[in-house]
């Protein structure tokens, strides 16, 4: 039970990775002005967290069950909150999808939007009603950099950020008049065991569907270029989490905050030619023309970035 003057804080897919290391981090806030309810789907993964929590556990931070994708657990997860009580919401819970979409199922492009999107809206319909009633709340949303622009063989997944990207844009304008601020968190590449398995298992899959051109392009020039970028310009979960906090504690938080400045040039292409050619020739030139010149950029960028330049990323200011 939170303490008079602790916000409570209710977190989405704390099982591992981004929303692992946010929920400890909370728990462990030197002044301790979090109570942090940690949820994942099954709770016999919970060996991660509490370990990562230490003493915070059952102090500044428990546990509850919580399946996204179902309307029942939602509600009875929310119901077990006391008064149904909750400042700050962070939907983190979320899936990949990677490949030629010839060889994606509908059924396994529905289950990444049941998560990704419908997930987050079933989140935020639980907890509207009563932010609504107390004129107060903050609902943060992991999004992503794929959420503001398309990247290659990554089809589904950023079509399920974009979704909800359009629909917490939407929401954000009403809710202010409720004094309820939405924020979204936009990272770009992070360094998770669940990317790292990804990336490991689709270089083995086969595609069925896809013509061999395709799989080729995917298997040869895509995956290599992406290492490239996830260890030039990758962050971890830590840097995540420290950018969430900054968010939520900001006395003005910002509606999209993108975590790695590296990334804002990439972005601004898309806005800076309202036909899209320019975003959309550019990353097919550096995909498919210029791939060794990039692999090489990216080699020289790892070494630029050290320690120092990555920790001036993590800030949403």
């Amino acid at each position: 039970m939170a303490n008079s003057g602790q916000k409570v804080v209710l977190i989405t897919g704390c099982s591992s990775g981004i929303g692992l290391r946010i929920a400890v981090t909370l728990a462990k806030d030197e002044k301790k002005r979090y109570h942090v309810i940690a949820t994942m789907r099954d709770l016999k993964k919970k060996d991660k967290l509490v370990e990562a929590a230490g003493d915070t556990y059952g102090k500044t931070l428990v546990l509850l069950p919580l399946d996204v994708c179902s309307d029942e657990s939602v509600k009875q997860c929310i119901n077990n909150v006391k008064d149904r009580h909750i400042d700050i919401l962070i939907n983190n819970a979320g899936v990949g999808l990677l490949g030629p979409v010839e060889s994606i199922s509908i059924e396994e492009m529905k289950r990444v939007f049941e998560t990704n999107f419908f997930g987050v809206v079933r989140m935020i319909k639980e907890v509207m009603p009563d932010m609504k009633k107390r004129r107060s709340g903050h609902i943060v949303v992991m999004s992503s950099v794929m959420g503001l622009q398309g990247v290659v063989f990554n089809d589904v997944y950023t079509a399920s950020k974009f979704a909800m990207e359009g629909f917490c844009e939407s929401m954000a304008v009403q809710l202010m008049k409720f004094n309820i601020r939405l924020s979204m968190i936009e990272p770009g590449p992070v360094h998770t065991e669940f990317e790292t398995k990804m990336m490991e298992d689709v270089a083995k899959m086969e595609y069925p569907g896809a013509d061999a051109d395709t799989v080729r392009y995917f298997k040869d020039v895509y995956l290599p270029s992406s290492i490239d970028i996830f260890e030039a310009m990758g962050q971890t979960p830590e840097d995540i989490a420290k950018c969430t906090k900054k968010v939520i504690e900001s006395s003005s938080p910002r509606f999209r905050n993108l975590t790695n400045n590296l990334y804002t040039p990439i972005v601004a292409l898309k806005y800076a030619d309202e036909t899209g050619g320019l975003s959309v020739n550019t990353f097919y030139n550096l995909l498919f023309n210029f791939g060794p010149l990039m692999h090489i950029t990216m080699s020289i960028l790892k070494c630029l970035t050290c320690s120092c330049l990555r920790r001036r990323t993590i800030s949403p200011n």
